[in-house]
């Protein structure tokens, strides 16, 4: 077993991680920006290393300071967390080259799944279903053009090295694909410094549903059922639940044994998700693999009783899965609280808390590294907490998260709080009748 890692990342996920890493008697080693010296996941670590300006690009993002943390420290693993360098083959690779355990996947395995377009190859070679559309990247406007033709409109034209919404385009009618192919590309080169794009059909009525997988260094896999995270706004996910209240046990089955086949295809080695697109039918497409933990996993670890940062660590050290699959004995939902302004088109509002209270009680889990003075930076992603409520039923657990926001006090920023509290009362979120364009529709009242 490790005995000292090192976490690559800040704020909540950081301090899970060393929260887990407590529990199993291992060292942990926090670094930080400037910007974050008064974090929590500073004061907590056994040791902490500063590792440069705020810019993320000078830190977070910075691999050769970050691989001199872990060796001035000793540290023997790397947990890179979700987000910044937790899907970077080449620090993967880095890690490796130094010695250093990367706690996720491997350098070929990220690059196999992190490009959307070699997964989508990958995965019908695996066999698992995947949405009509080209099963590569495009090489031009030409090509893009006979084969909307082909897929039939409307079609999603999705950038290859794509993720957060950039560079993707809904097209409805021939006359609009120009301009949406030019843009897209524009975008994708600006974000990722690549402009490669794909397409697949459009989806019409989609709920974005994803699987949780586990697999070992032995090729097993297990999966431990979904989470329905069809609540978003840009594609960035507001709100998550497990189980879905679309999915029959059917379903779960299906979409479960598709998950695992892909993971054992790949031989996959640590937790990751494989993120599905369903159809008002019941159709389910395959639409990415995300080669780490996830910002929802909470959920899952509540209604399983699973702890998957501490299954992380044991399959990075060499431990077996135990093989078996995972179901939702219970119901939980998460509410991502950023730092945003629901009441203006939820724009950051980072700053100064003055109040700081967290709701508690029976069923009710709040993972957060803020607290009253702590100043938000404006340099990174606006999530400040995440609240999870788990109960017997969906209804219990939807109640449990009104009484839970209610008592949620956050004073000096604007966050997204009142948002969240009048999701729990809308009709189609309480009738679990929504899908991914649910926000269009959604008004904040006043």
């Amino acid at each position: 077993m490790f005995k000292k890692i090192l976490i690559a990342n800040r704020g909540e996920i950081a301090l899970r991680v060393i929260r887990t890493c407590r529990e199993m008697g291992i060292k942990t080693v926090a670094v930080y920006s400037t910007a974050d010296e008064e974090s929590l996941h500073v004061r907590f670590a056994d040791e902490a290393v500063c590792i440069g300006p705020a810019a993320s690009s000078e830190s977070y993002l910075k691999m050769p300071n970050i691989i001199a943390a872990a060796e001035i420290t000793n540290a023997d693993a790397i947990h890179p967390g979700y987000g910044f360098l937790s899907e970077n083959a080449k620090f993967s690779k880095l890690c490796e080259e130094h010695n250093i355990k990367f706690i996720g996947a491997t350098g070929e395995m990220i690059d196999q799944m992190g490009d959307k377009a070699n997964a989508k190859s990958t995965m019908i070679a695996a066999g698992v279903p995947c949405v009509p559309g080209s099963e590569g990247v495009i090489t031009d406007f030409d090509e893009c053009e006979k084969l909307a033709e082909e897929t039939g409109y409307p079609v999603m034209l999705k950038a290859s090295a794509g993720g957060g919404g950039k560079g993707m385009r809904a097209v409805w009618k021939p006359e609009d694909l120009k301009e949406a192919w030019d843009s897209a590309r524009q975008e994708s080169k600006a974000a990722f410094g690549n402009d490669d794009m794909y397409m697949e059909k459009l989806i019409e009525e989609p709920r974005h549903i994803e699987i949780q997988i586990v697999g070992d260094s032995f090729g097993k896999a297990c999966h431990l059922s979904e989470r329905d995270c069809s609540v978003q706004r840009r594609h960035q996910k507001l709100t998550e639940e497990t189980p879905s209240p679309f999915m029959t046990d059917k379903l779960r089955e299906d979409m479960g044994n598709a998950a695992v086949k892909a993971a054992e295809f790949i031989k996959y080695e640590g937790a990751g998700t494989v993120e599905f697109l369903v159809d008002k039918h019941r159709n389910f497409y395959f639409m990415e693999m995300n080669t780490r933990i996830q910002v929802e996993h909470p959920i899952t670890e509540e209604v399983v009783n699973y702890d998957l940062i501490r299954e992380q660590i044991l399959v990075a050290a060499g431990v077996p899965i135990s093989g078996k699959n995972y179901y939702p004995q219970m119901h939980s939902i998460e509410c991502r609280i950023n730092a945003e302004d629901p009441h203006n088109n939820f724009r950051p509002a980072p700053g100064k808390i003055a109040t700081f209270h967290a709701p508690g009680g029976h069923g009710v889990r709040i993972d957060t590294h803020v607290y009253a003075g702590y100043m938000i930076p404006p340099n990174y992603d606006s999530m400040i907490a995440k609240l999870i409520t788990t109960a017997q039923t969906r209804e219990e657990a939807i109640n449990k998260m009104k009484r839970a926001l209610d008592e949620f006090v956050i004073e000096g920023i604007k966050t997204t709080i009142p948002f969240h509290r009048q999701l729990m009362d809308h009709p189609d979120y309480v009738s679990g009748n929504y899908t991914t364009k649910f926000m269009e529709d959604f008004k904040m009242e006043s």
